[in-house]
């Protein structure tokens, strides 16, 4: 579970609000992937703009994964 102060980073990286990453019952969504976490704390110390390029990357790969998911759901 990261405390406070790391989700309020990890938000301001996502440019998302503190309350996107709470959960309905008030909680901080537990991150469990250790190295993720420390990817996201990483990429809080980039400058703005490479932040943008890379969750743009990661964007695009999620989105290309979930299609094959459902593409493959559907065959």
């Amino acid at each position: 579970m990261p405390s406070v102060e790391v989700a309020k980073k990890l938000a301001y990286t996502f440019g998302i609000t503190l309350d996107y990453l709470v959960d309905d019952t008030g909680k901080i969504i537990e991150i469990k992937d250790k190295v993720m976490l420390e990817r996201l704390i990483e990429l809080e110390g980039l400058e703005q703009g490479e932040k943008k390029t890379i969750v743009n990357v990661i964007d695009s790969l999620l989105r290309d994964a979930k299609a094959r998911q459902t593409y493959a759901t559907q065959s």
